[in-house]
């Protein structure tokens, strides 16, 4: 498989920074909330897409500039616009929004989101997409598409949303468009942790996950993905065929090894 290198990534409409196998993207609209526009969900798709190939980052972390996460789409430059739209337009938008999300699901790589502040519609559903998310108690997360006259069901919201925090507590917040505090986020299993520094957090996580077996790591995200489709008896098979693929690797070998002696192994993701 050809694989190609993401360090000197020029991002357009969002910052990018690679260190030590670990990307960080920065949603930089500050005086805004960090809306998005029609370019940055295309250029974050194909991003997430490329990432697939990439063979120098092995994590990625999502947060925002000026102490907000993601506003959503942006008013003037998205929801005016869609309003104006045909059908065939308005097919194509829906569906390029929902194809970021497949990207970051089938990308290889754990995504972490470091969430402060607004979190609202896109920016609350890139969080959801991401594999572990933390936060500050003041973080307010919002599926707020009720609130503009839409149903709940975008870029994935219905199917993933239950099954991170119950179907009851997702129908919740997608029939009234409320905000999640940082405080239910967390108790209700959305956040993986609280803290004044939710970055520092992500970046502590990230770092851990790049330290590891990362072959192994993209393998149980394709498993964690994929077996939301199977019953248990095709998991079992599934998980059983992945595990022996990782069986493989030389990081296995490198495990059993220091272990003999005992000794911490260092992964290097082969």
């Amino acid at each position: 498989m050809q694989t190609t290198s993401l360090l000197d990534y020029e991002a357009q409409h969002f910052l990018w920074e690679c260190e030590n196998r670990v990307a960080t993207i920065t949603l930089n609209r500050p005086e805004r909330k960090n809306p998005l526009t029609f370019e940055s969900y295309a250029e974050l798709r194909d991003l997430f897409r490329n990432l697939t190939y990439a063979s120098d980052v092995d994590v990625v972390v999502i947060t925002g500039a000026g102490g907000n996460f993601c506003s959503g789409g942006d008013v003037h430059e998205i929801i005016g616009p869609l309003t104006e739209m045909n059908m065939r337009d308005l097919m194509a938008f829906t569906r390029m929004t929902g194809d970021l999300v497949k990207a970051m699901r089938a990308c290889r790589q754990p995504v972490i989101s470091a969430v402060e502040g607004i979190c609202a519609g896109a920016g609350a559903i890139i969080a959801m997409a991401s594999d572990l998310r933390y936060a500050t108690e003041g973080a307010k997360v919002a599926f707020l598409f009720n609130r503009v006259g839409l149903a709940g069901c975008d870029m994935g919201a219905c199917s993933m949303l239950p099954r991170i925090i119950g179907q009851g507590r997702a129908s919740e917040l997608l029939y009234f468009g409320r905000s999640m505090s940082g405080e239910e986020g967390e108790r209700w299993g959305f956040f993986n942790g609280l803290s004044a520094a939710p970055l520092e957090d992500a970046m502590a996580a990230a770092t851990r996950i790049a330290a590891g077996p990362t072959f192994a790591n993209g393998i149980t995200k394709n498993q964690l993905h994929h077996q939301w489709n199977m019953s248990v008896d095709q998991a079992i098979e599934c998980e059983a065929q992945a595990q022996a693929i990782c069986m493989q690797t030389e990081d296995f070998h490198r495990a059993y090894n220091a272990f003999v002696k005992k000794q911490q192994p260092v992964f290097e993701g082969d």
